[in-house]
């Protein structure tokens, strides 16, 4: 927001920050008060002659905040940099200063020249490798016991308690801390940072200078320091110094905590020495076997171990991007990755996301490296049917990896499962909770009473791991599965399965976006006859069941565009669906679409192979079908059928009548009927009197068009080298209105005499 404070205030503001005379919690309060009102105007704050270390921080955050401004950014940049490169005066202190240069580097790395980049890469290199051994003294407080004898400072120890042999590090423990070693700690948070802007080549900047040798305006106090390490250009001595650091840690991780915070900190600081190793071997390959051979250790020691799973992943990383140089075999590293993590910790929501991130940022690593992505997607699977939506988006960039030939028919069958997946995770989760007592096998001979019983019950034990399974297994999913489903019904109403079935939808129609790109013909007939099946085998659930409807039956339309011979190819499946009247009450939308798909692909002009008996045979099914529920009306209880069902159903027999003038009078008479059905009394009661009147229009308008075959033939069919005009794409837009002028034409308007 703009500055809402009087100018003269800001002025005072400022004046008071600046002055050396005023105590430093209101120095701090000006500063947060001026921060709060950034972006201002009224700013004439520099940092250019600040001395004092503390009040360059205040003032270079007010600085920062008037947003992402490369003038601002750039004179902080310079100004810390400069103060760093000198020895402070007594009694300051350059922690204050890091924090600051961390968000400049992270704002605009290009502040920096390679001189002062070179300046402070020794100064760091310095700070993590030399750091004191021995504890701080506490602060005085003040007043009259302020100075009290106290013994000697000790050694720092580790985090089981035994004295510091080595360097200090972020593990290392003390009741009080010295200058450098707080300098230790800020360096090596900001140490990833600083080493992905600044590690590599280099910034091309105007002032970069040749860093060949030592930097003369670094002087170092610690005599400890090798001469060879010292000649070290800075970049290549901070690397060094920042590999040992990290293998210090990884070290020190090893150690059993006194307390557990500190066993979080071993944890995070684990993750974080691993990345850093990455990074310097990338920069550096003359690193990567001493890393390998460490990190293979490291893993062994930990992969174990579910509290360090997180670890696993940059330990993963860094084999994916070196493993080729190092020339070792990475695949059991991968394995146990991909295998024990997601089974045993999907239900840990950060690990879950971080997992897929990797997932999802090593694609094309994977791709080069191990197929063993791809092959564990129904484990993958699992964080997303625990922890949807949050990783819809993840799973949504995700999936086109994990889809190829091999793997589409099981991801079709895993997302249509995925609700029953999450019920099933469930499940498994309060199983683990139970003693071991009540885990017991269960009587064979005994049906078990509840899905917890049945997890455990000879009947369902290998159709649950069949749902739960690790890797792919490219075949049909059992058919089992449907007394699964309705074994978890139960739990149908869960909010965590409800809000999985939520996703299903949307990756769906990802799903055979993706599938389209690259299916044949085969996979395409497979798809469509899975399909079919499939809408019999949901999760019930019905909303869920409504919404997969939708997306399956406008998918349908696409499949069969994709590949109209699909139409002849699985008739079989397709004439069982479409003549199974229960299926226009249950499945009205795939229904129809897949009636229209037979109405507009059952043509000579899609395929050559069409001859009059096979459209004669989808014809009588067809026929059948819309007889049978023109008859039902005599029934008591009768059924309601959707009215665009209907008209669909009438639409196609008379485009295939067109097609196979034979059939013509048999089209007419069943249409001609209509006007019968749309008259009764059970019929008048179930339907609204737009839809009935819709209904009779459609038939009257499809007779008319019959009584002319060349004319219908022409509109229903058109010939190959006219179907792609604009005018007959408009006309096959615009059937209604063909339709309405034939019509026209053989009702002529009421006065209207012929001879």
């Amino acid at each position: 927001m703009s500055c809402r404070l009087d100018g003269k205030f800001v002025e005072l503001l400022q004046k008071v920050l600046c002055s050396s005379k005023s105590p430093e919690q209101i120095q701090m309060l000006c500063a947060a008060i001026l921060r709060e009102m950034s972006p201002c105007n009224d700013l004439i704050l520099s940092c250019d002659e600040i001395q004092d270390a503390k009040l360059l921080s205040l003032v270079s955050s007010v600085l920062l905040a008037q947003g992402n401004k490369k003038a601002e950014l750039s004179a902080v940049g310079q100004r810390i940099v400069q103060v760093l490169e000198r020895r402070l005066p007594e009694g300051q202190s350059a922690r204050y200063l890091l924090p600051v240069l961390s968000n400049v580097i992270r704002l605009s790395p290009e502040s920096l020249t390679e001189e002062q980049t070179n300046v402070v890469s020794r100064k760091m290199a310095d700070w993590l490798r030399y750091a004191s051994i021995q504890q701080g003294v506490a602060q005085p407080s003040g007043g009259f016991f302020s100075y009290p004898r106290t013994k000697q400072p000790g050694p720092v120890t580790e985090v089981d308690g035994a004295i510091a042999t080595d360097f200090f590090t972020a593990l290392s423990v003390g009741q009080y801390h010295t200058e450098d070693q707080w300098l230790n700690v800020q360096a090596f948070s900001m140490l990833r940072n600083w080493l992905l802007c600044y590690g590599g080549k280099g910034l091309k900047t105007p002032n970069s200078g040749d860093d060949s040798g030592t930097d003369k305006s670094v002087t170092s106090t610690v005599s400890t320091t090798s001469t060879s390490n010292r000649l070290l250009p800075s970049k290549d001595y901070l690397r060094e110094k920042a590999f040992e650091y990290c293998q210090r840690l990884i070290e020190q991780s090893n150690r059993r905590p006194l307390k557990k915070d500190d066993g979080d900190l071993q944890k995070a600081c684990l993750i974080e020495a691993v990345t850093i190793m990455d990074i310097i071997c990338k920069q550096d390959c003359s690193y990567v076997c001493r890393a390998v051979s460490f990190l293979k250790i490291l893993h062994s020691r930990i992969c174990g171990d579910a509290t360090y799973a997180r670890a696993l992943l940059p330990i993963a990383q860094f084999f994916l991007n070196h493993s080729k140089t190092a020339t070792v075999d990475s695949e059991a590293i991968y394995k146990h990755l991909f295998t024990d993590i997601p089974a045993q910790l999907f239900h840990n929501p950060s690990l879950a996301f971080e997992f897929v991130q990797f997932c999802k940022e090593n694609r094309r690593l994977f791709t080069e490296a191990s197929s063993i992505c791809r092959q564990s997607f129904p484990n993958l699977f699992k964080f997303l049917a625990w922890n949807s939506p949050p990783l819809i988006s993840e799973f949504v960039d995700l999936l086109p990896f994990l889809l190829d030939a091999g793997t589409a028919i099981e991801i079709f069958h895993l997302l249509l499962d995925l609700p029953c997946l999450t019920a099933a995770l469930d499940i498994q989760l309060r199983s683990a909770a139970l003693p071991t007592s009540e885990r017991a096998a269960c009587d064979p001979a005994v049906m078990p009473a509840t899905c917890l019983e049945a997890f455990h019950h000879p009947l369902y034990k290998s159709v649950f791991q069949y749902l739960l399974r690790t890797n792919s297994v490219p075949e049909d999913a059992p058919e089992r599965l449907i007394e699964l489903r309705q074994l978890l019904g139960s739990l149908a109403s869960s909010p965590r399965v409800v809000q999985c079935a939520d996703t299903v939808p949307v990756l769906l129609e990802l799903f055979f976006g993706v599938v389209a790109e690259f299916a044949d013909e085969q996979l395409i007939n497979q798809l469509v006859v899975l399909l079919l099946q499939r809408s019999d085998q949901l999760y019930e659930i019905p909303a869920f069941r409504d919404e997969v409807y939708r997306v399956l039956s406008s998918q349908l339309v696409m499949l069969c565009k994709l590949c109209p011979a699909l139409i002849l190819e699985v008739s079989k499946e397709i004439l069982e669906f479409t003549g199974t009247v229960s299926n226009i009450q249950n499945k009205e939308p795939i229904f129809t679409h897949m009636v229209w798909a037979i109405g507009e692909y059952m043509s000579v002009s899609c395929d050559k192979r069409r001859t009059v008996e096979q459209i004669n045979r989808f014809f009588e099914t067809l026929e059948a079908t819309l007889f049978e529920i023109t008859q039902i009306q005599l029934l008591a209880s009768m059924p309601s059928y959707a009215p665009r069902a209907i008209s669909v159903l009438m639409a196609t027999l008379a485009k295939l009548a067109a097609r196979s003038q034979d059939l013509i009078p048999r089209a007419s008479v069943l249409l001609s009927k209509m006007r019968t059905f749309v008259q009764s009394p059970a019929i008048t009661s179930a339907y609204c009197k737009e839809d009935l009147e819709d209904i009779l229009t459609g038939a009257t308008e499809l007779t008319n068009l019959l009584k002319m075959p060349s004319v219908a033939q022409l509109v229903f069919t058109p010939p190959v080298d006219v179907a792609s005009t604009r005018f007959q794409r408009e006309v096959n837009e615009s059937l209604p209105f063909a339709l309405r002028i034939v019509t026209r034409l053989l009702e002529p308007a009421p006065g209207f005499v012929t001879d």
